[in-house]
């Protein structure tokens, strides 16, 4: 086989030397190990697939072909912090499953957030990403939204590829929980795009929690604990709990990013107030509208219907500031808290079934972890 053709053998994984998590471990420990291994299994799919003999690239376009993998493998090197497929892998392990069995599920998983994320910067005209510029903006928006596309296809390649290790119903079993998921999230996205382009402003908390549920409770954290309970055999009631758990959580994971936003900048990787330089519904807008006098809520309303590139710092730093006036943010931490308390004592009361141990003490430090984060 050539160096250039990808090598998709899913029997040489490279386990890492760093020490494997135990009940104690850290979220960081715990997150760089899993990472480790996941990253490998990614790395053998992104390079050239063994074409038919009549489309092999010819030797004169091979600067082409570089330049097109070199943009779908930017996201992916990248990294990020690796919590969705950590999620796969802990939870099937916490019922019983060995750490082999749920990497190719596992990467498919981190595969699709880097595809989502370059479609979705370009969808909010992000300026960063991970700490470099998003990917529109370093090429294209349409080299961006090609390379999103390679690696969507590269996402089904890896899931497919499981038959090999889990078996055709599982594998099928995976890949109808993972449309499911996508269905939903692409209905949030969809519906926060339109909300943000007619510039609503008369939403509640609860019109908010119908985009972050699909947008963040079903694709952060339910259906990557689900994929990990289907390797695992889980039963319904078992699948419905990881969902009703995947509110909880997801609502506090994506409320505390919304506050971060406006609080910190992600340790330099993201932009200060991105959401409101792209004019997003959060939770704390919300509260915003609702509780603004008429003046401030008219100037408000003008500043957010302007697009990115038009919005001043200024008027970006007025909004932020009459959100701390009117108690905006704190409204949005207190419902993460509450957000935060139910998903603990579900974890506690409702998933006993994960079990196995040191795979349900690290999953209950990595919630903690997604409750309590600082960037």
């Amino acid at each position: 086989m050539s160096k250039t053709q990808r090598d998709t053998s899913l029997t040489s994984d490279i386990i890492p030397v760093m020490q494997k998590p135990n009940k104690n471990s850290n979220p960081v420990n715990i997150l760089d190990y899993y990472k480790s291994i996941i990253w490998s299994r990614i790395e053998k799919y992104l390079s050239v697939p063994i074409f038919p003999r009549a489309f092999l690239i010819p030797k004169k376009y091979k600067s082409d072909e570089n330049f097109h993998w070199k943009i779908v493998q930017d996201y992916p090197k990248r990294k990020g912090k690796y919590i969705r497929p950590t999620l796969v892998s802990l939870t099937a392990q916490a019922m019983g499953v060995s750490l082999k069995k749920t990497i190719q599920t596992a990467a498919g998983m981190q595969i699709s957030e880097d595809w989502l994320l370059i479609h979705d910067d370009w969808e909010d005209n992000s300026t960063k990403r991970r700490g470099l510029p998003a990917l529109h903006r370093l090429y294209s928006p349409e080299l961006a939204v090609n390379a999103g596309d390679a690696l969507h296809n590269i996402m089904w390649k890896i899931f497919v590829d499981n038959r090999e290790i889990l078996g055709k119903d599982t594998t099928f079993n995976l890949l109808n929980e993972f449309h499911t998921q996508l269905s939903r999230t692409v209905i949030g996205q969809t519906t926060e795009i339109a909300w943000t382009q007619k510039n609503r402003l008369n939403f509640t908390d609860s019109d908010w929690y119908f985009i972050a549920d699909g947008k963040t409770s079903y694709y952060t954290i339910a259906c990557p604990m689900r994929l990990g309970a289907i390797i695992a055999g889980a039963n319904r009631p078992q699948l419905e709990k990881l969902a009703e758990f995947g509110i909880y959580l997801g609502r506090c994971f994506q409320l505390v990013d919304d506050v971060l936003d406006i609080t910190g900048d992600f340790g330099g990787r993201k932009e200060f107030a991105n959401d409101i330089y792209e004019g997003k519904r959060t939770v704390i807008l919300g509260h915003l509208l609702r509780n603004v006098d008429a003046s401030d809520k008219k100037k408000l309303a003008l500043i957010m219907a302007k697009g990115r590139d038009v919005k001043t710092k200024d008027e970006v730093l007025w909004v932020i500031d009459k959100m701390k006036k009117y108690g905006s943010i704190d409204h949005a931490r207190t419902l993460a808290e509450g957000f935060r308390d139910k998903a603990r004592k579900m974890f506690e009361r409702d998933l006993k079934f994960l079990s196995s141990e040191p795979a349900r003490s690290n999953l209950k430090t990595l919630i903690n972890f997604i409750l309590e984060r600082q960037y």
